[in-house]
């Protein structure tokens, strides 16, 4: 299969780098320090399900250069998949699969407001991951898994084929019931980035103080009845499981959006909290810890978007 990874951070770097070592033709788009590393000394992956390496890999900073994948997956942040679907509409064909896996609900309408439907899957994934150095990712925790799905949630036989691509690969892949619901159980998961960079702690600092805890509780809750009034099938204790996974994280992890924060760079809080606000706005529904939160960081964002 010919894959596309688009962003090569500890996401994308990962899950193509699994690929890649089973056999895929895969590209990666990269830049800077990043990809001159890759060009010389291949890709270096540490992990805890087993550390591999490749010693050759094919690396490039622009999209157009790219042969037209089977497959495309699409790892950057947030806020850049409405450029990157402008700019894969040349390498695209009618049989590609264009795959996001942004933390938040709206990538997959973003792309297809510039790509055909029928080229769009809707994704996510679990794990945490992250670029050590220049060629190198580090992946810290949680088994790692892409869920993916069509958009109306029908079991294709591209869907299922994809399924077993990515087993072969090293790597859980998962075709809900329900692709809607999986991807706002995770998007309930991460709004806490947010308050993680406000109290300038860990995961395992956070959930360990009662009066951190209790926001943390309150925050899910919020976004847990948002889901259920736009229609998204979120079962009653699934708050209670999303606290308990939590529970299991690294105590010093954090995630990628805290630390853009910490580090004055431009994060993913208009699609985490952000995006919150905008659609309980949207039905009348107050959310006043999600609100608190976004508002508290909105100048930073402000400022690091700027430099």
């Amino acid at each position: 299969m010919k894959v596309l990874i688009v962003g090569t951070g500890g996401v994308g770097g990962y899950f193509g780098g699994r690929m890649a070592k089973a056999g895929h033709d895969v590209t990666f788009i990269a830049r800077g320090a990043h990809k001159k590393a890759m060009e010389e000394n291949g890709l270096e992956v540490k992990s805890i399900n087993g550390d591999f390496s490749l010693d050759k890999v094919t690396v490039t900073d622009t999209i157009s250069e790219a042969a037209t994948p089977d497959l495309v997956i699409i790892s950057v942040k947030a806020w850049q998949v409405k450029d990157i679907a402008m700019q894969l509409k040349d390498v695209i064909s009618d049989h590609t699969l264009v795959l996001p896996l942004q933390n938040g609900v709206l990538a997959s309408d973003e792309l297809k407001e510039e790509l055909p439907e029928k080229n769009v899957l809707a994704g996510l994934c679990r794990i945490i991951s992250k670029i050590d150095s220049p060629g190198k990712i580090n992946h810290l925790a949680v088994d790692p898994v892409i869920v993916f799905g069509e958009c109306d949630n029908s079991k294709t036989d591209r869907v299922l084929e994809l399924e077993k691509v990515f087993y072969d690969s090293g790597f859980k892949g998962q075709v809900p019931k329900d692709i809607q619901a999986a991807l706002w159980k995770k998007f309930i998961s991460i709004c806490v980035s947010a308050w993680l960079a406000i109290t300038r702690s860990t995961y395992g600092e956070v959930r360990e103080q009662k009066e951190t805890r209790q926001v943390m509780r309150d925050l899910f809750d919020e976004v847990a009845l948002l889901a259920n009034k736009k229609g998204v099938n979120i079962e009653s204790d699934f708050v209670d499981k999303t606290m308990a996974f939590i529970d299991t994280f690294p105590p010093d992890s954090t995630s990628s959006l805290t630390r853009d924060v910490w580090e004055g760079k431009p994060s993913e809080l208009e699609y985490q909290n952000g995006t919150v606000v905008k659609l309980a706005d949207e039905i009348g529904l107050d959310v006043p810890v999600n609100r608190f939160i976004y508002y508290s960081l909105i100048l930073m964002e402000k400022r690091a978007r700027k430099q």
